[in-house]
């Protein structure tokens, strides 16, 4: 195990090496078997998260401060706009001063070019680590819980499974494109053959493609692109299918909508699942859009893992934390 990861920020996925993630992934599965049979493990005691939202939130808000309450620490709960952040204090002042009275600093910010920019301004200030909570660029804490889900359901050896991370359709709102880049970044490291389903104008950052691609190569896996939901869902392990914004063809919003319009037909739905193998697992990090982005028979039949998947959440950000913040 790689332990020493104390003081670490973790705002891109690949900040942490293979063998690092595996230690986190070690230290989560011990502190969920710990949780199951009522064990303390306050490995935080008196130590103070700051979790600082410019997005809204309902299973990040909740996983980080139940864990860390489970650790034996606290996490404050700090809003963007309620706060001096929205009429002046800059990352640099946000950093030093947090440093100085957090032992971490946790930010969500999505907005399109902003929000991983911000948190390295504010990681470059601060004495103690900063975690992406979610920036437009990475969420590096939903796909660390995803391959602790993974692992669980198809074992430790996923070398040659093939996991499908495609495009969905969701009229509510272009949703960011941070967790199908963290799932192309991270899944190939750990031996699974990726599919990279979606309509043409949703395509990726073309940095974080060059980099799956390279991540790919080192580790010896499969990553191919292909533009047919139900032809990618042929012979899946596991089905990863969300719906994420055109922002790299358009930073339109209203544009950005239109096309969205266009591709409705990309529903995960027991039609396609059946595309895939008999025991693959359906994924997604919730919330979706019900009957337009994947089908109520889809999220809660029999192959859905969507709320273990949520759970995990909770005990990976418990091994980040208690690895990063002693």
């Amino acid at each position: 195990m790689q332990t020493d990861l104390r003081g670490r920020d973790l705002i891109g996925d690949l900040d942490f090496s293979k063998e690092e993630v595996e230690s986190v992934l070690e230290v989560a599965f011990d502190l969920k078997r710990k949780r199951a049979l009522g064990e303390p493990h306050a490995l935080l005691r008196d130590r103070v998260l700051a979790m600082l939202f410019f997005f809204s939130s309902t299973r990040t808000r909740g996983s980080f401060e139940a864990g860390m309450a489970q650790l034996g620490g606290h996490a404050a709960f700090i809003e963007s706009k309620t706060t001096q952040i929205a009429h002046g204090d800059t990352p640099k002042e946000i950093g030093e001063i947090f440093g100085r009275y957090f032992d971490g600093i946790a930010i969500r910010h999505v907005d399109w070019g902003v929000g991983n920019g911000y948190l390295n301004a504010v990681a470059r200030a601060s004495r103690v680590p900063v975690l992406n909570m979610q920036c437009e660029v990475y969420h590096p804490f939903q796909i660390l819980a995803d391959l602790m889900t993974i692992i669980e359901k198809k074992g430790r050896d996923l070398r040659r499974k093939k996991m499908v991370v495609s495009w969905a359709y969701a009229a509510s709102y272009q949703k960011p494109m941070s967790v199908p880049q963290s799932l192309v970044l991270q899944m190939p490291r750990f031996g699974m053959d990726v599919v990279l389903a979606h309509p043409p104008e949703f395509r990726l950052m073309p940095d974080v493609m060059e980099q799956a691609r390279e991540q790919a190569r080192r580790f010896g896996t499969g990553f191919e692109v292909a533009d047919d939901m139900s032809a990618a869902f042929k012979g899946a392990d596991i089905v990863y299918a969300k719906s994420w914004g055109a922002m790299v063809h358009t930073p339109d919003a209203e544009e950005g909508a239109r096309i969205i319009k266009k591709y409705s037909s990309w529903i995960t739905d027991e039609k396609k699942m059946a595309l895939a193998k008999p025991d693959a697992i359906y994924m997604h990090p919730l919330p979706a859009d019900r009957n337009i982005e994947v089908t109520d028979a889809v999220m809660d039949g029999p192959r859905s893992v969507v709320y273990d998947e949520a759970e995990n959440r909770m005990h990976a950000q418990k091994a980040v934390m208690a690895l990063t913040m002693r």
